[in-house]
């Protein structure tokens, strides 16, 4: 069969062959041809080189690609056949030998465009990209930018999307709009992901291309998950209706629904994020990996980690992240023996933990406050598993010393820190010691946050509170100077609830909503109800020396309670009620919402920035400490 489909004597029948071989998905059968061609009539040997040199890249035998390298050098084909020398160091990325790549392209005398591309591919491919984009450089330097096609813009965009100087893609956007390739699909997609890995800071350019250009489905997915990863969840899911209704045969994705659903979860929107997943069942993706952990993430984000437990049971072919979103879930409500049980059924099965895994586990055992077992699993994470803590490991062990009132212990692993401490570290320590009323060394916390970040208000207001706890208005005062001297500015804080797909948003004192004066009559009656329950307003962080009565009315109006309130008015008596906060919960209404849940029957849960609460019969999930 073999020699009806190959003429011996025909050198191109035997570069079909290798090239046929490799793109069915067999490079090790296609190198045997290859061998067997050069046995047969040498004269294949120029035209089955390259696809010789891509079948030990697709098999990463370097060993094969090395005597590839030697027959190439012998023959002569190397450096001067620009196909070989192109596949030659294509062979040599895709093996993870860069340096070597860069041995044999420094051989060539005058590199073309297509060779200089390859280079700068694989150096992105091996995560070198700068170097990848010095080559995109140098290609318009050794001709003129006419010299860059659709292949190296993709290139160069790739690399830029994963650099810091956010400058260089604005550039690049530049060069090939005045070369015209910005009509290219593909160019343009590229160059909308880089914008979107610049984060908030790219957004307007993005939405700028996105607007201008013909849309795919990989252009509204880009353009969706740009949103939805910088917490602007309403504009994703806007935009995921615009995606439904523009027709043109675009239809949504798996990328599609894991960008969706990840706007549902920033957002906390229970209902919005159930038609979503519908959706999902309906196109049979429930058991695509990607999707089905999407799932699990939106449903874990909104407090329902039954859900994600049955969400999480349908997915196929669980991996690494599906189990790691699981203990995730189930970590972040509390649930931390639940976590460590599915850590053990993960193991089961045969998945080792990863980086990702133990920052999970990790970060249950700190909210499930489970000292001995953390600490069992920080040092064995190293010591069984060969994964170094990071900053994310050391930032839950923190968390967990803190929670356990174990602060010198908690500031001595800081001080023993290989990495340079980060904000979240110190952050954890400075939450610590608000619970601890340890102001010393909230202090020291403190001033290590203002230097890493000195425009975060929350560093401020946090130790302002611990301050007027400590009842040191003096030092509150100070506080007060120093951000207003600074220019920081303390974002609002507000508080949502979805109701029949609609969220309604809060703020403190806020008389904007429609329904703002019976919210306050209900509020007012709830109040004097859970008082007469036992309930005595804390307002000791009220950043103010005012008189009692004007504290009292101070922590009445927070966003917390307008929200709660709106809730129990307009749900359905019985159903969970679920209120996102942006910033930290004040302790008057963490005290509040305990009563509240217990004198209504009602569960409700709280997801500020911190953690989540799960409010139930008078007790929280988090054991008072956040």
């Amino acid at each position: 069969m073999f020699l009806r489909a190959v003429d011996p004597s025909r050198p191109a029948s035997w570069s079909a062959a290798v090239a046929d071989l490799l793109s069915s998905g067999d490079p090790v059968a296609a190198l045997a041809v290859f061998a067997a061609a050069l046995r047969a009539n040498p004269a294949a040997l120029r035209p089955a080189l390259p696809p010789a040199f891509r079948a030990a890249a697709a098999a990463t035998s370097l060993a094969a690609g090395r005597q590839l390298h030697l027959l190439a050098l012998r023959s002569g084909l190397f450096p001067s056949d620009p196909f070989s020398a192109s596949a030659l160091l294509h062979m040599y990325h895709h093996c993870r030998h860069p340096l070597d790549a860069r041995k044999a392209f420094d051989e060539i005398p005058s590199p073309n465009p297509v060779i200089i591309t390859a280079m700068a591919s694989g150096y992105a491919r091996n995560s070198l990209f700068y170097p990848s984009l010095a080559l995109f450089r140098a290609l318009l330097v050794s001709g003129s930018a006419m010299a860059v096609d659709e292949a190296a813009a993709l290139v160069a965009f790739s690399a830029s999307a994963r650099v810091s100087d956010r400058g260089i893609t604005s550039s690049l956007h530049a060069l090939i709009a005045k070369i015209g390739l910005d009509v290219d699909a593909g160019v343009v997609n590229t160059m909308l992901d880089a914008y979107a890995k610049g984060g908030g800071r790219d957004l307007g350019a993005a939405k700028k291309v996105f607007d201008t250009m013909d849309k795919d489905v990989v252009s509204w997915n880009s353009m969706i998950a740009l949103y939805a990863q910088n917490g602007l969840s309403a504009e994703a899911l806007r935009l995921y209706g615009d995606m439904l209704n523009v027709g043109g045969g675009i239809r949504c994705n798996a990328v599609t629904f894991s960008a969706v659903l990840l706007a549902c979860a920033h957002a906390g929107t229970i209902q919005t994020g159930k038609r979503i997943h519908n959706q999902v069942v309906r196109m049979g993706l429930e058991e695509n990996v990607y999707v089905g952990t999407s799932v699990v993430d939106m449903y874990s984000k909104c407090g329902r980690v039954e859900m994600a437990r049955k969400a999480f049971e349908k997915i196929k072919e669980k991996n690494v992240l599906s189990w790691s979103a699981l203990i995730t879930g189930y970590g972040m409500h509390g649930h931390g023996q639940q976590a460590l049980d599915i850590f053990d059924e993960m193991r089961r099965s045969g998945q080792n933990p990863n980086y990702i895994t133990f920052i999970s586990v990790l970060a249950a055992c700190s909210h499930a406050g489970l000292l001995d077992k953390g600490r069992y699993w920080y040092k064995t994470m190293k010591k069984k598993f060969g994964i170094e803590p990071g900053v994310e490991h050391l930032g839950c062990m923190v968390d967990l010393l803190g929670r356990a009132g174990c602060l010198d212990e908690a500031y001595g692993l800081i001080k023993e820190m290989k990495i340079k401490p980060d904000a979240a570290i110190w952050g954890a320590l400075l939450s610590a010691c608000r619970i601890h009323k340890k102001v010393e060394l909230a202090e020291i916390s403190a001033k290590r946050l203002f230097e890493l970040d000195a425009t975060n208000s929350g560093y401020y207001v946090l130790l302002s509170n611990i301050y007027a706890e400590a009842g040191l208005w003096k030092d509150v005062e100070r506080m007060r100077l120093m951000v207003k001297a600074r220019g920081i500015e303390k974002p609002p804080g507000y508080s949502s609830v979805e109701l029949k797909g609609k969220t309604h948003v809060f703020y403190v004192g806020d008389k904007i909503h429609p329904q703002h004066k019976e919210i306050y009559s209900y509020l007012g009656k709830l109040l004097e109800t859970i008082q007469e329950a036992g309930y005595v307003p804390n307002t000791s962080s009220v950043l103010h020396d005012l008189d009692e009565e004007e504290k009292e009315s101070a922590v009445r109006i927070h966003s917390e309670k307008l929200a709660v309130a709106f809730a129990l008015m307009n749900q359905v008596p019985g159903s969970i009620i679920h209120v996102i906060k942006n910033l930290r919960v004040c302790s008057d209404c963490h005290t509040a919402i305990k009563f509240i849940s217990r004198i209504s029957g009602r569960e409700i849960i709280v997801r500020d920035l911190q953690r989540f609460h799960h409010f139930k019969d008078g007790s929280c999930s988090c054991g008072d400490y956040w």
